[in-house]
């Protein structure tokens, strides 16, 4: 069976540039920004549907599935792809002291294409039961960095990462190629 995923053509995404704040690099580093896709799997879609589209498209592998920490953390050795598999969960993206973070509600169904060294974490789990498919490029793994003092290293290594050469959703197509 095809996972139904929203058409290219109708699909809604929200781009967002995010300074840096203090130790926490955001998008300042590659420029490539924060990628929202709404709704972009069909509610009936299960999270071995999910996992199974996004290895099928062969860009990105799924290593868990969890709700998204309620601390500000980031990652430096890879780009994250979260789909929402079930819920709805208010987020913050690029650290609560930031005066240009973004506050989004997400819901099951939305994809979040998450650049390394933006800072996010979890702000209310609105409904209970928040949870999402997290996945990092092919052959990369990820760490954890919370924007404090001697991650400076790791930080600078963010601007020698590769950017999608596919959509993790689309493949040959999608939003990920056009910024």
């Amino acid at each position: 069976m095809t996972t139904a995923v929203t058409s290219l053509k109708t699909l809604r995404v929200s781009t967002s540039q995010i300074p840096a704040k203090d130790f926490i690099p955001n998008t300042s580093i590659q420029n490539k920004p924060l990628l929202i896709y709404h709704s972009c799997f069909h509610p009936s879609t299960s999270t071995s549907q999910i996992e199974s589209h996004l290895i099928t498209t062969g860009v990105v592998t799924p290593q868990w599935r969890f709700t998204m920490y309620s601390t500000t953390h980031f990652h430096t050795t890879a780009h994250e792809i979260l789909v929402v598999d079930n819920g709805k969960g208010r987020l913050c993206f690029g650290g609560e002291n930031n005066p240009g973070r973004v506050e989004v509600v997400v819901s099951k169904g939305d994809v979040m294409i998450v650049p390394a060294g933006v800072g996010h974490r979890l702000l209310d789990d609105v409904e209970g039961g928040f949870e999402m498919v997290g996945s990092y490029q092919n052959g990369r793994s990820w760490d954890m960095c919370y924007g404090k003092k001697g991650e400076e290293e790791k930080i600078r290594g963010i601007g020698d990462l590769g950017w999608f050469e596919r959509d993790p959703i689309y493949g040959d197509e999608g939003p990920t190629l056009n910024v």
